[in-house]
Formats: C-alpha cells, sequence, structure tokens
C-alpha cells in the first residue's frame, strides 16, 4: 500500500480533458497530481492517448520520442496506462520533452506500483503531471480492472494513436472504444514481418485507423493548433535573433532528422560553423537532440 500519497476524489463536473462528455465516463474519479485546463493563453487542452505493446522493438524508445516530440509547444496531453513497454515511453517522452501527462491506472491510487513504473510514477507527479483512477483507493490491480482502465485512457482524448501491438492485446481493446465513439484513430504502420507491427498494420489494413507515415504530420492528423512558441517568424517577439546562416539551415531542414554528416554533405558548412549554428538553433529551442549525433529539426515557420 502507498497510503502516503494525496489524492482527492472529483466528480463529473471535474473530469478532465473530454472525459465528461465521453460514454465511458466513470461515476467518479480519483486523482493525484494536477491536471492543468488549459495553456498558459488560455487554449483548451486536448488529450492524446499513445499506447502499445508492453514488448515493444529496439527502435520504440526512438519512435515514442519522435511522435511525443512532434506535439512539443502544442496544446497537447499525453495520457497512456503507465504499463511497461510503449507506454512507460510515450510518458517519459512527455517529461522530456515539457509536455503535461496523465497516467490511468487500473489499481487504486493508494496501492503500490512497483519496480520502473513506480518510479516513472512519481517522476511525472513531479513533472506537474497526474496519475487517475476510477477503483477505490485500496483496490490492487485485477486482471478485469484493464478493460475499464482502457476505456477511461479513450475517454479522456480526442484521438489515440497505436504506436506498436501485436494482434491481440489492451492496445487494440483501446482503439476499439476509440473507434467505438467515432474518435480520430492512428497507427504507425511498419515491417508486415514484425510481431509489433501487427497489430497497427491490421487496423490500418482494414481502414479503422489513419496511418502516421512521418511524426511531423501527427499535429495536423490529431487537429491540434500548431507550436507558436517554435515559430521561426516570431522569434524576434521572444528576443530571440538568428544569424542569416542558421535561418537558412532551418528553413533548408525543417522537418528532417539529420546527422552531422547528413547536415555536411548538404550544405558547404564546415564542423566547426556547423556546430556552432546547431548550438544557436537548439537555444532558439527550433531543433533538438538526445544524443548530439542526431538532429531534430522540429520548430515551425
Amino acid at each position: 500500500m502507498d497510503k502516503d500519497r494525496k489524492y482527492t476524489e472529483i466528480d463529473a463536473n471535474e473530469f478532465p480533458l473530454s472525459l465528461a462528455q465521453s460514454k465511458f465516463s466513470p461515476k467518479r474519479l480519483y486523482v493525484a497530481g494536477s491536471i492543468p485546463k488549459a495553456t498558459k493563453d488560455g487554449t483548451p487542452l486536448v488529450g492524446i492517448a499513445m499506447v502499445g505493446t508492453r514488448r515493444p522493438s529496439s527502435s520504440a524508445t526512438e519512435l515514442c520520442r519522435r511522435l511525443v516530440f512532434s506535439l512539443k509547444g502544442t496544446n497537447a496531453v499525453i495520457v497512456s496506462g503507465l504499463a511497461q513497454g510503449i507506454d512507460s515511453l510515450c510518458h517519459e517522452a512527455a517529461i522530456e520533452a515539457g509536455l503535461p501527462t496523465i497516467a490511468v491506472l487500473a489499481q487504486g491510487l493508494a496501492t503500490h506500483v512497483e519496480g520502473s513504473r513506480g518510479d516513472l510514477l512519481e517522476r511525472i507527479l513531479d513533472a506537474g503531471g497526474a496519475v487517475i483512477s476510477q477503483f477505490e483507493p485500496d483496490v490492487p490491480a485485477y486482471k478485469g480492472n484493464f478493460i475499464a482502465r482502457n476505456k477511461i485512457i479513450s475517454g479522456l482524448c480526442q484521438a489515440t494513436v497505436i504506436v506498436q501491438s501485436k494482434k491481440k492485446g489492451g492496445a487494440l481493446l483501446t482503439a476499439g472504444f476509440c473507434t467505438e465513439e467515432q474518435k480520430t484513430l492512428l497507427a504507425v504502420p511498419g515491417n508486415f514481418d514484425s510481431e509489433v507491427a501487427a497489430g497497427p498494420n491490421a487496423l490500418l489494413d482494414s481502414g479503422k485507423a489513419e496511418p502516421i507515415f512521418i511524426p511531423e504530420s501527427l499535429r495536423k492528423l490529431v487537429g491540434i493548433q500548431e507550436p507558436e512558441a517554435l515559430s521561426l517568424h516570431g522569434l524576434p517577439d521572444t528576443g530571440c535573433t538568428l544569424s542569416e546562416s542558421a535561418r537558412e539551415l532551418f528553413t533548408q531542414m525543417r522537418g528532417f532528422r539529420k546527422t552531422i554528416d547528413d547536415i555536411e554533405r548538404s550544405t558547404s558548412l564546415k564542423t566547426a560553423e556547423l556546430l556552432a549554428i546547431l548550438t544557436e538553433l537548439e537555444i532558439a529551442g527550433l531543433i533538438s537532440t538526445q544524443d548530439n549525433f542526431q538532429f531534430y529539426f522540429d520548430g515551425a515557420f
């Protein structure tokens, strides 16, 4: 038991995101942490569910990171189920990207969450996110609870993304709840010989889901605003200015992921000059990198 965790009980009048309007709305909800209701400029937040298998491929960390980071600076809230694998990777990417994230549990908030999942739960709360459950605080994670948990994940969100999934699994149940309410269902296509691509590929083949071919298209597919904070033309309003070389490089590379070698082959820039420009763009918030090897030109015009 984790009786020291602070939580509150709320009713439908206080339910976050789109849950109050969902057919899967519960009678009550228990919430630990805080759920922001709008961005700083008053724009309502939009829930985006990102779910998938507990045993993803070796490329899943990077895949989840690129999907989540494509929403950086928008009014998106990343919602998932705190399971190992895709769920946890998406929560972690949201924390890194500075996006709010909500974890929906299949157990009560006063029960203990073990191992790395428990550590992640605390990181979500420390980052200003929330952990929620419809179950009484001391209810353990019974197998039958997960279907109800998945309904809440879908109910909170305007769109659901199936990142990786086998032919059968909880993520496909969430997909079903999403289509039942005629919400946007998206899936990441994969190699047809890949076990973890079988679920998304089946949804795409049946026409139930729309494909995400590149992460940068996700904003448009889910119908949320472009990230104004990462605007090339809006930088002067923030007091930030760019050199002409930095502006030219960003304009040329926008929307792509490039290594330093890739950029050098595409430009006449020398390594020292290029590193200086990349630092300039990163400070401005127009590119991001996790390993100083691959750079994401993910800002907006």
